[in-house]
């Protein structure tokens, strides 16, 4: 299962989200095909571009379950001010996925920040 986190600005369009995993997935040679699911926090549960987004790539955007999303916060790569005091983690993006990926989950690379979007790319633990 390969997970896109997303994390945003209030009032991103569907189209920020779409060219940030884009780019994200490029970054690691991949292309939309490959996904399985959109994740990110509670607190952007009504972020409407990225529900958007997941209807546009036909995928589920999962809201992780905020107490899986603090077990997965550690294994974040990348920190963020805004995110640590707003969502209680340092990478929104980054802990999304990996919560949503599932245990033994990994992160193929540190988020890819693109304007007021993050997307991170996450990998299950049960996946080559």
């Amino acid at each position: 299962m390969m997970v896109a986190g997303i994390g945003s600005r209030k009032g991103v369009s569907v189209e920020d989200v779409l060219a940030a995993i884009e780019t994200a997935l490029e970054a690691h040679g991949l292309t939309m095909t490959a996904l399985s699911a959109l994740a990110t926090a509670p607190l952007k549960k009504d972020e409407a571009a990225i529900s958007a987004a997941g209807r546009a790539l036909n995928l589920p955007v999962v809201i992780a379950d905020e107490q899986v999303l603090q077990l997965a916060s550690p294994g974040a790569r990348s920190r963020c001010d805004l995110s640590q005091s707003r969502a209680g983690m340092p990478s929104v993006s980054e802990a999304s996925a990996l919560a949503v990926a599932g245990a033994g989950a990994r992160l193929l690379g540190p988020r890819t920040v693109l304007g007021p979007v993050t997307c991170a790319i996450a990998i299950s633990g049960d996946s080559p």
